[in-house]
């Protein structure tokens, strides 16, 4: 997010720079304020006219980043009214467990849905702690507005909004959004509300979805099917986060489909996040050989061990991101150099427990494509940071 000048140094800036700044061409300093936070803006579009319509035009307000955590609680200035005909991506932040920054997200939504057919992307971020109880009908209330009314909306990512999705919100994306490209509902939350039925239902209104983010418990062989139909248009991304009791109780996905898929989109990602509700069991039953896992993420109560050779010895075409919690030892050590070993396109690999020099080698050895890693030899003091590869 950009960072938000105090109100002295906006009024000054107004004062010393109105002058001079008449002088500069509207797409000029165009291109300066589309940098300031939204209260910035503000300043500057009562500075002078020119400064005004600069701020007020297309080139400052197609690709919008809003956070209500800095911007100040409740504050929707005059003039956004008329900008947000100018819209296309948004990505809005707000902290859903204070009420001023939860309304005025609420209320900026809103009122987009309101002029909402420019409107191309949206991204809802999520900051702080969750309230305690539910507060999240009036953004999702506000959300089913958008998709009822932007016809032409492509991209809409809900990943980071901490409050269960259901059927009735993929439903009206279905229906009012039939141009959509991207969809993500894969967030954090202990609660998974959205069935198979709507996803196909989704399939079917939106030919042109390349992306999709699910919880496993959303997915079925009916989907995968459904995915690799003849008619579909290329498929890009399926992402599947496997974190809650329904993901943990799903069936198995039968290898075969996974091969259909593939098969069907040969260009076909899957992003796999496996969290600690999962059994041993239910994680070799989510793991098949057939699946083109490009991004692994074990953050496992248990076994951690099989899961990475598993990767390395069916995964080794496609793993480009291996992400590990789990406890240090010997057998993970092993398993980690023998993926090492195999999958030598590897871009990523962070492992979070100390890992003995010959793993941190055998990366270096056998990975020429490894841009970043996570590769600790001794304890250090938390968060550790990636290493990155020059």
């Amino acid at each position: 997010m950009p960072k938000q000048l105090g109100a002295a140094e906006s009024q000054t800036l107004s004062h010393t720079m109105a002058e001079p700044g008449e002088k500069l061409p509207e797409e000029v300093l165009a291109l300066i304020f589309r940098h300031l936070p939204l209260r910035d803006r503000a300043a500057a579009a009562g500075v002078c006219r020119s400064w005004a319509a600069a701020a007020t035009s297309s080139a400052v307000w197609h690709d919008t980043n809003i956070s209500f955590d800095c911007e100040g609680a409740g504050m929707l200035p005059p003039y956004l009214s008329t900008c947000l005909n100018h819209v296309h991506n948004l990505c809005l932040e707000y902290k859903p467990s204070r009420k001023p920054s939860r309304r005025a997200a609420t209320e900026l939504l809103t009122a987009l849905a309101g002029r909402a057919p420019g409107l191309r992307g949206l991204r809802l971020e999520c900051s702080g702690e969750k309230p305690l109880f539910d507060a999240g009908h009036d953004i999702l209330d506000a959300v089913h507005a958008i998709c009822r009314a932007a016809r032409q909306l492509r991209h809409l990512d809900l990943r980071h909004l901490p409050f269960t999705l259901n059927d009735e919100l993929v439903l009206q994306a279905a229906r009012g959004c039939p141009e959509l490209r991207s969809l993500f509902l894969d967030n954090h939350t202990l609660v998974d509300s959205v069935g198979p039925g709507s996803v196909l239902k989704l399939l079917e209104a939106c030919p042109h979805l390349r992306a999709l983010g699910l919880h496993l418990a959303s997915l079925s062989r009916t989907v995968l099917e459904a995915l690799a139909a003849p008619d579909r248009e290329p498929f890009a991304l399926l992402a599947l986060r496997c974190a809650c009791a329904e993901d943990a109780r799903v069936s198995p996905l039968p290898n075969e489909a996974w091969a259909a898929l593939s098969h069907r989109h040969p260009e076909l990602a899957v992003e796999l996040d496996l969290e600690p509700a999962l059994s041993a069991e239910s994680v070799n039953g989510i793991l098949q050989p057939a699946m083109p896992v490009a991004a692994l993420r074990l953050n496992l109560s248990g076994d951690a061990v099989g899961p990475v050779r598993f990767a390395a010895r069916n995964y080794a075409a496609t793993l480009r991101v291996l992400e590990v919690r789990a406890s240090a030892s010997a057998e993970l050590n092993a398993a980690l150099e023998e993926l090492a070993a195999r999958c030598a396109g590897l871009h990523e690999i962070h492992c979070f427990c100390v890992v003995r020099p010959s793993v941190l080698e055998a990366f270096h050895a056998h990975c020429p494509r490894l841009r970043s890693y996570t590769l600790k030899l001794k304890r250090e003091p938390h968060p550790w940071l990636p290493t990155l590869v020059r």
